[in-house]
């Protein structure tokens, strides 16, 4: 008997120490890793870029598969998920967005985003408003939202079956996985620091070109950007690990892509811009107005250059070419005198800043006709080009070949 004892107990102390599956710690480091990056594939695919924003249809195969991965990785209810999300993206930066970094602070959102979310999910305004359209089978019914947590019991039970005392960290780096990297990270610093392709009408950075680590929606501008597109990149040097699955479920029948960022397309150059050229900048207005950018970049650093070889003072045109290409109202109220010198001191820049307003007008006046708008933007085309600064001379002759 007392061999027996001995035996059981042994058995247990080993089970304690390794589980049922006998890995080395790198092993189950991978495990944790792949597991994690399954939670993030099955968020921005299925609850973001499908549920939200119905960019692409998914099969029910994926889509079951990615539920219950869900309910056992996260324990999230889909309808408030995506509920949170529509409304932060109908609502963004103002007083009502669940979770805005401009609004309620960095440091609020980075380190108390799940907090944010759980409150927000109890907000049934939100959910009655925001959440038509996400599932409501019997699966869901009855078990995805009704014993939410349960899944992700379920999910403890099986990383402690597996690995013994040692699956208890596996389960917790896989619960703290999405509030860190999406309810910080990405409702965070994706509204607070990173690079900005496009001038979006909110405060949305890309927080990094290769988007990997969380799945993609570390392109987050290019995303406010175009929010139903369900391919997140749009530089040839970003990477949007997300859309290489969603491209590999289509070829096996998995998904159907609605929509991916538009391209404006250069045809032949138009003796003057026509009805076709107008619909082409509305159309592609983010992508005209970052080439518009790239243009004033561009003349700045030939007024940097010019000012260095005079030996002239620097300072107050390197404090604001940062802004000169920006909104209006995303210029910070200190950065304001500094830009209105530069521009005074510089008239080429000046004349680039205005006319860049000049060409917002045409899709921002929802007054004017549509024959009055190609009106304007012919008369917009006549300045620019007898401007005398070059290069907005050639921005306007390429818009001219501009077709949607």
């Amino acid at each position: 008997m007392l061999d027996l004892y001995s035996t059981v107990l042994g058995a247990a102390i080993d089970w304690l120490g390794h589980g049922l599956w006998h890995l080395a710690w790198w092993q189950i480091l991978l495990y944790t890793l792949a597991t994690t990056h399954i939670t993030i594939a099955a968020v921005t695919i299925f609850l973001h870029r499908t549920q939200t924003h119905r960019a692409m249809d998914l099969g029910p195969i994926p889509s079951h598969l990615f539920r219950f991965w869900l309910w056992l990785g996260t324990g999230m209810v889909t309808k408030e998920w995506v509920s949170i999300h529509r409304k932060h993206h109908a609502k963004c930066e103002t007083e009502e967005d669940p979770h805005s970094p401009q609004i309620k602070g960095i440091d609020e959102v980075l380190w108390r985003g799940a907090e944010l979310y759980r409150a927000e999910s109890k907000n049934k305004e939100t959910l009655e408003r925001f959440g038509h359209g996400t599932p409501d089978d019997w699966l869901e019914r009855n078990l995805y939202s009704r014993y939410a947590w349960q899944g992700v019991g379920l999910m403890l039970v099986i990383n402690l079956a597996l690995f013994g005392a040692i699956g208890m960290a596996v389960w917790a780096v896989q619960m703290l996985w999405i509030p860190i990297t999406a309810a910080g990270i990405v409702n965070g610093i994706g509204h607070y620091w990173g690079y900005r392709n496009f001038e979006a009408p909110d405060a949305s950075r890309n927080v990094s070109p290769w988007g990997i680590i969380i799945g993609g929606e570390e392109l987050h501008n290019n995303h406010h950007t175009y929010p139903t597109s369900a391919k997140f990149s749009v530089k040839k040097y970003e990477f949007d690990i997300g859309w290489i699955y969603i491209c590999m479920m289509q070829k096996i029948g998995w998904a159907k892509v609605k929509k991916v960022p538009p391209k404006l397309q250069i045809g032949d150059m138009q003796p003057v811009a026509d009805a076709q050229t107008l619909q082409a900048l509305i159309s592609n207005r983010y992508e005209v107005m970052a080439a518009y950018a790239r243009e004033m970049r561009h003349t700045t650093k030939d007024e940097l250059a010019r000012l260095k070889a005079r030996g002239a003072d620097l300072s107050v045109l390197n404090a604001a070419k940062r802004w000169l290409h920006r909104d209006d109202d995303k210029v910070p109220a200190g950065a304001r005198s500094g830009l209105m010198q530069a521009r005074a001191e510089h008239p080429i820049l000046d004349k680039m800043v205005t006319m860049r307003e000049e060409l917002r007008e045409l899709w921002l006046n929802t007054s004017n006709s549509r024959e009055q708008l190609v009106v304007d933007l012919r008369g917009w085309c006549v300045r620019a080009e007898a401007s005398g600064i070059a290069r907005l001379r050639a921005f306007s002759a390429r818009l001219r070949a501009a077709r949607d």
